[in-house]
């Protein structure tokens, strides 16, 4: 018979409320195995009789019996007929543990490409966003049940069809689309045999570092950079190499100039992140000169294009390149719902099939239905008419955020006006630690991205970048009040 607090033990595991979704019988065996490999129960114990085991618990002899069965069946326990049931010789168990003596957790042993993943943090998406967290884009006004009507059409006309693996390269129909749009609207020079469908530009990121660079080799990155991607080529072994801005963008003569060249160099051309800065025509044209007498590749990623606020945004790099040596990173995320998880590249036709077949290495594919779904989305002009109605909705939250600023926050920061995108830098103009900020707004309810962690050097001044397109007014002027409320206690 089991001592008392052994009894007391199952009884604890088996009413536990984390354990109600198992059965009955199945909650006894695992609580009974438990006890072995805790050491409690030593190899050779007797268990109880099923009759006084069921009586004791308060159970039907039927239900012990199903626990004893499977315990049997996985070794922990042994049965003779007659003699009843022991604890296998099967389930010895380290005497540190059988003492209670638990070995003390050791960090795993990670490779070096594993640890700098680890320790750079990762890239997190908050999942219920607060203002003022950047990049997030509004999803309350999404047309909803236009996407439902489509994906409706889709599961009707492919059937189960649309539940199978999909081309690792991507759904046709939605390629051509892409192909399409990116023509159309950032004039590129693109066809659907050139595209690749991604879950994310944070994959194309991964594809670009494994695929094109070695461990060791240098890329340049604007300074400041994406997170992200910085974060990406770091991990990948890659040497970053800090280029700065000014208003006009990247400075192309310190790629010129550099006494030992790159591999790549990862832009934002269109809208530099975090700084909202255009890169010139005459920059991208002698980048493009750069990386074809270099032979090395432009990462460009066109995250959030689509809003632009003055005017006609200037066309991607990759419409201007005739060396077929830019690669170009589009995504749904922000010009569509994050949920999506789909974002493509636009490719030279020397690298497709190798990055097809680097992509059948990580996720393998991305799901058909809203691949199919996102198609007719856009074949249906209801992607242009949603980006249009956005781009209205967040150049007037833009407005309003600069005004907020300007009425509850000007003692403490300086705001920078941005002609596109969907977040505003604001640059501290007190002696207040970015930090400190941070994190105390946050405890209040307000979310900011600093703009420290975005350079590379310590020539920047500390600030926030403040995204406003998620936000309704209400909600931007609580928190613009909240955060005022916040300067001014740590400006004391």
């Amino acid at each position: 018979m089991f001592k008392h607090a052994q009894l007391e033990s199952v009884k604890a595991w088996i009413t536990d409320p984390a354990h109600g979704a198992l059965p009955l019988h199945a909650r006894i065996q695992r609580a009974i195995r438990q006890l072995i490999l805790d050491g409690v129960l030593e190899v050779g114990k007797p268990l109880p009789a099923s009759r006084a085991l069921a009586q004791s618990l308060g159970v039907s002899r039927d239900t012990v019996e199903g626990a004893y069965s499977q315990l049997h069946a996985e070794g922990f326990i042994d049965r003779h007929v007659g003699s009843g049931s022991f604890v296998s010789e099967r389930a010895q168990v380290s005497p540190k543990r059988r003492t209670g003596q638990h070995p003390r957790s050791e960090p795993a042993r990670l490779s070096r490409r594993g640890a700098a993943m680890f320790q750079s943090g990762g890239v997190r998406e908050t999942p219920i966003p607060r203002a003022f967290a950047p990049g997030v884009p509004e999803t309350r006004s999404f047309p909803l049940p236009i996407w439902e009507r489509l994906e409706r059409q889709v599961l009707k006309e492919y059937g189960t069809m649309a539940l199978a693996h999909s081309d690792p390269q991507g759904v046709e129909a939605l390629r051509r689309a892409i192909a399409d749009y990116v023509n159309l609207e950032r004039g590129a020079r693109a066809t659907f045999e050139r595209v690749l469908v991604l879950t994310s530009s944070q994959q194309a990121l991964s594809l670009c570092a494994s695929v094109l660079l070695d461990a060791g080799d240098r890329i340049f990155l604007e300074d400041p950079v994406y997170h992200g991607a910085r974060r990406a080529f770091d991990a990948a072994g890659l040497e970053c190499v800090p280029v700065p801005l000014d208003t006009q963008g990247l400075r192309v003569e310190r790629l010129q100039d550099a006494a030992q060249p790159a591999k790549a160099v990862f832009l934002t051309p269109s809208h530099q992140f975090p700084t909202g800065a255009t890169l010139a025509l005459d920059r991208r044209l002698a980048i493009i000169e750069w990386a074809h007498r270099n032979q090395a590749w432009i990462i460009e990623d066109d995250y959030d294009s689509e809003f632009h606020y003055a005017g006609k945004p200037m066309a991607c790099m990759q419409g201007l390149d005739a060396h077929d040596r830019t690669i170009y990173i589009g995504t749904f995320t922000k010009s569509m719902f994050p949920g999506l998880r789909l974002a493509y590249m636009v490719l030279p036709p020397a690298l497709v099939a190798p990055m097809t077949v680097a992509r059948t290495l990580q996720d393998g594919h991305s799901a058909s239905i809203p691949q199919l779904t996102l198609a007719r989305f856009m074949e249906g002009g209801h992607f242009g008419s949603h980006v249009r109605t956005m781009r209205s909705l967040y150049n007037a939250r833009r407005d309003l955020l600069e005004q907020l600023v300007r009425a509850h926050l000007s003692d403490f920061l300086e705001v920078r006006v941005p002609i596109g995108g969907m977040q505003m830098p604001c640059i501290l103009i007190k002696d207040i630690p970015e930090r400190e900020a941070i994190d105390t707004a946050r405890r209040a309810g307000v979310d900011l991205l600093g703009l420290t962690a975005l350079h590379a050097s310590n020539k920047h001044k500390a600030g926030f970048l403040m995204g406003f397109a998620a936000y309704t007014p209400k909600e931007m002027e609580i928190a613009a009040k909240k955060l005022a409320n916040v300067l001014r206690a740590l400006d004391r």
